[in-house]
């Protein structure tokens, strides 16, 4: 019960920076403002952890690979302590599943954030379209919007397409993530035998 505690407390804190340097990741990807409060946590959690590591590791494609591997670095730093709270001995086979399996917890956390945006940009477009923290929430979901937009109309004035969206990433959450979370999940427990 203490393990399962500890596990719980060590989950909740690493998953919150976690999901803040993704957050960080995909607001710089999508070119999101940053000069709104969730913008400034952002950095303002993560900068400790990602400035030192940019001076190693430059973006690339536009992209800040130095805080996707402080999200990546981590995630398996988590799930490698909770297989030690847990009591198990990781071995060099379990290591490399954990690798892969922190790589699909990734993409679970990173469509949590998509989910996330796509709800509070939608709420936001019909309560308060003009608040300063509504154009961060729609850069970072109009890659998911735009394609749907297009193929899909408004219906009476109003813009079904985040419902939609919402539909296929609990789709792609459902199906081929949750299979990669089950097999390597799978192989982990063979391979801690």
């Amino acid at each position: 019960m203490v393990n399962q505690a500890l596990a719980f407390v060590v989950d909740a804190l690493f998953s919150i920076f976690i999901m803040t340097a993704l957050l960080r990741f995909w607001m710089q990807a999508f070119r999101a403002p940053v000069r709104n409060p969730i913008g400034q946590f952002t950095m303002a959690l993560t900068d400790w952890a990602v400035k030192p590591l940019r001076r190693v590791i430059h973006g690339l494609f536009n992209l800040d690979w130095a805080t996707l591997i402080v999200a990546f670095a981590f995630e398996l730093l988590l799930q490698f302590l909770l297989l030690l709270v847990m009591g198990a001995n990781p071995n060099t086979e379990a290591v490399s599943v954990l690798l892969f399996y922190s790589f699909v917890k990734l993409i679970r956390l990173s469509i949590y954030v998509f989910i996330g945006a796509i709800i509070v940009q939608a709420v936001l477009s019909w309560t308060s379209p003009y608040h300063p923290v509504a154009p961060f929430f729609q850069a970072l979901s109009r890659p998911f919007l735009r394609p749907f937009q297009k193929a899909v109309p408004p219906i009476g004035g109003v813009d079904i397409t985040p419902v939609l969206v919402l539909i296929a990433l609990q789709l792609v959450l459902m199906l081929p993530v949750t299979w990669l979370e089950t097999e390597s999940l799978r192989m982990l427990q063979k391979a801690l035998l």
